[in-house]
């Protein structure tokens, strides 16, 4: 996958002067590419609108272009851009910049003033892309800033999150939930916003699957699992409940056929909807979340499109991302903090040690004792995020958070669990979750922040508000007032 980068000037000034242009935009797409986690692509100086015009339409045809960089150098006369811009269907970032970071006081004369006008060049650009109502993200300063690489780097995980669900397949094993209304959604209107397809599959499909799978690969796998946890005694070898396991095992196997062969990158599993499932599959949630899979519990197909976009945009970063559920406060004035968990679905990733490997009852779902992973989730900054239908659009809500560990021991919760105090306050924080209709299950992450969801917003033309150490619930009300008189005016234009 690729950005690319592009520069605007124009013919006016020459051949020597182009190819001074063309060598100082290198130089600063080949900083970019040097710093960004994602490959920059430096294409020719644009100087005409026929050229401009090619150039975006490649980058929309070109599935390996993530979005475009687009800086101007000199002075790029912006009717140029129009037809480009127009026609244009991937992200933009407007970076205002410039090829020296000091200027020459004492040598700066007309020609280094007709070169490096990038002050004059974006103050047009930034017009015609106003103009045009062109959706962008718009980055100033100079590349040696790590801020400014920081702020552009995470535009360009944002555009690796929406290339992917353009082409993003979630498979469903079972409907939702019966009678849950948040988990319920448009799958038509996901798949013309977002891009993601949602199709449902029978459970019993899957068990076909699983039936095929070779007994010395579920040999290997086991093994696998005893190498990388503490695995209960019961579950080792020549214990009691080591049939569990080995069953375990083969769920994940069939599940990781199922999923490959069909080409779905996310998935759904229902505990209402078991069909010939002996288990409800936990530890192999567990784990292919952990290599990246999207996951939602009870059916929740938006969820998991949303984990998946979490993965594939924290790729590369310390942290992790999971499924989350908020279950229960500690209420204690001064200590407040919430328990989240799930039945058995929390990812590894954000485990704070070596997950152990157990087996316990589950009292809801009416099948075997299932086999999971057990951890606390590591302390650090984090955020919870949620995405809901709301019938005329998708919004998303973020709650940036610090996940602590619990204050005692919770010998009794064996199922992977995170606690966090919820920025500003837990009252507040819950109060705008409540008002914004924020769902129960969410995707916690601490590889993806704030800024990253915010511009993925952007890019997909959905709703975002965040809830942050500023918020107050008066003005978050009243942004929840702007942003729907917004969004019905803008859909109806």
């Amino acid at each position: 996958m690729k950005i690319w980068f592009l520069t605007g000037s124009q013919g006016l000034y020459g051949d020597e002067t182009l190819n001074q242009v063309a060598e100082q935009s290198q130089s600063i797409a080949a900083a970019l590419d040097h710093a960004l986690p994602i490959e920059v692509e430096w294409q020719p100086v644009l100087t005409d609108a026929a050229s401009i015009r090619r150039v975006c339409l490649a980058a929309n045809a070109d599935d390996e272009c993530l979005g475009l960089i687009a800086w101007m150098h000199t002075f790029s006369p912006a009717k140029m851009w129009i037809a480009g811009l127009d026609a244009l269907r991937k992200p933009l970032l407007h970076l205002h910049t410039q090829a020296n970071q000091a200027l020459p006081w004492s040598t700066i004369d007309m020609d280094f003033m007709n070169l490096n006008q990038a002050a004059h060049g974006d103050r047009e650009f930034g017009y015609v892309q106003s103009r045009l109502g062109v959706p962008r993200k718009t980055v100033a300063g100079h590349v040696s800033d790590p801020s400014v690489v920081e702020r552009v780097g995470a535009w360009a995980r944002a555009a690796a999150g929406r290339a992917e669900l353009a082409t993003l397949k979630v498979a469903r094993f079972g409907d939702n939930m019966r009678d849950v209304a948040v988990t319920e959604g448009d799958k038509v209107e996901a798949q013309l916003r977002l891009g993601v397809s949602v199709n449902t599959y029978s459970v019993n499909e899957l068990v076909e699957v699983m039936g095929e799978v070779p007994d010395t690969k579920i040999a290997e796998l086991v093994k696998e699992y005893e190498n990388a946890y503490r695995v209960a005694p019961e579950l080792v070898a020549g214990g009691e409940r080591r049939e569990s396991l080995t069953y375990a095992a083969r769920i994940e196997l069939g599940l990781r056929t199922f999923l490959t062969a069909g080409g779905f990158q996310a998935f759904t599993s229902n505990f209402e909807d078991l069909g010939a499932l002996r288990q409800l599959p936990g530890l192999a949630v567990q784990r292919l979340m952990g290599d990246g899979y999207g996951f939602g519990g009870e059916g929740d197909w938006k969820t998991s499109v949303l984990l998946r976009a979490m993965k594939v945009m924290g790729r590369g970063r310390p942290g992790g991302s999971s499924f989350m559920e908020d279950y229960t406060y500690d209420l204690t004035p001064g200590n407040e903090v919430i328990l989240g968990a799930h039945m058995l679905e929390v990812c590894p990733s954000i485990a704070a040690g070596t997950p152990s490997c157990e087996i316990h009852p589950l009292s809801i779902g009416g099948k075997e004792d299932p086999v999971r992973l057990v951890f606390d989730a590591a302390p650090g900054p984090a955020v919870v995020v949620g995405l809901m239908d709301l019938g005329d659009r998708l919004r998303l809500v973020a709650n940036e958070i610090d996940v602590v560990p619990p204050p005692e021991p919770l010998p009794n919760l064996p199922v992977a669990r995170a606690v966090w105090r919820p920025r500003p306050d837990l009252r507040t924080s819950t109060e705008s979750w409540l008002m914004a209709g924020g769902s129960h299950h969410t995707v916690l992450t601490s590889a993806v922040g704030t800024e990253e969801l915010t511009d993925l917003a952007e890019m997909l033309g959905v709703e975002l508000v965040v809830i942050d150490a500023a918020t107050t619930s008066r003005q978050f009300a009243r942004e929840l007032r702007w942003n729907q008189a917004y969004h019905r005016l803008a859909g109806g234009l």
